[in-house]
């Protein structure tokens, strides 16, 4: 089951204030009264619904509308973005959606390529993934020998020299790190040498409306758009734009040389 926490601040956040609402409707005027010239002490309750209730609604405002915090788990978005990188997600980039339900009620602007997103994939609608927006709706994308092509045009990859990684990514030591260009937009990726056509992911696709096709930034280690198929515009939770934290127990603790970097 999915630890909606979205879900459980919507409820705190009615909880306490309706708490708060009834006892100001209905019962101070009557402790009051019935206190005569002395102040009527609150029921605990609901002295403490009144102090929750503005600070449970700004976090529920905030995460739902304005930035959102996500830690990275696996290695599929190296060297970008590092196992242990906690990150900020822009909530309302692709539009203000409701909380829980995340239906979209105010169309700010819509993804654009070379964008890492945090959604929801298609076949496991319980969690959050992170990947690179690489095709737009109405592209055809494909990807021939660990080279990506867009509307049949190949985008430049420049070679780096071999990854060092550390800490639990240690195991990317020795992948080649290369810069890659999507249409201006540039980034870096990792590849693997000797990987099987099979286990690349190779193929062509038609990006329909209303969709976008992501791929991981490390593209042998990543299941992504060219294993389940396109992601549709409602799965998108946001835009992932800085890491405000980095802990990885593997390699040291804390990185504070991490720490505010932006994601491009």
């Amino acid at each position: 089951m999915r630890f909606d926490f979205s879900a459980i601040l919507v409820l705190a956040t009615a909880l306490t204030g309706i708490i708060w609402l009834v006892d100001a409707l209905f019962f101070a005027k009557r402790r009051a009264a019935a206190s005569g010239a002395k102040p009527a002490p609150e029921p605990v309750i609901v002295d403490y619904a009144r102090s929750l209730f503005p600070v449970i609604l700004l976090v529920l405002l905030v995460r739902s509308f304005l930035a959102e915090p996500f830690r990275i788990p696996s290695s599929s978005m190296m060297p970008t973005l590092l196992i242990g990188d906690f990150i900020l997600v822009n909530k309302f980039a692709y539009g203000i959606r409701l909380p829980v339900i995340q239906k979209k009620v105010i169309p700010i602007g819509l993804p654009k390529r070379g964008d890492v997103a945090v959604f929801r994939p298609p076949h496991h609608p319980d969690q959050d993934w992170i990947k690179r927006i690489v095709g737009l709706p109405g592209d055809e994308i494909a990807y021939i020998d660990k080279v990506v092509y867009i509307n049949g045009e190949p985008q430049p990859q420049t070679p780096n020299g071999p990854y060092a990684g550390s800490g639990s990514g240690r195991d990317m030591t020795g992948a080649l790190a290369l810069e890659e260009s999507l249409e201006g937009r540039e980034h870096r990726i990792l590849q693997r040498q000797g990987m099987p056509p099979a286990m690349r992911g190779e193929g062509r696709w038609v990006v329909p409306e209303g969709h976008y096709f992501v791929m991981g930034d490390n593209r042998d280690n990543s299941e992504d758009s060219r294993f389940w198929g396109v992601l549709p515009e409602e799965n998108l939770v946001g835009r992932a734009f800085m890491i405000w934290m980095h802990w990885d127990g593997r390699g040291g603790g804390v990185d504070f040389s991490r720490i505010g970097d932006g994601i491009k």
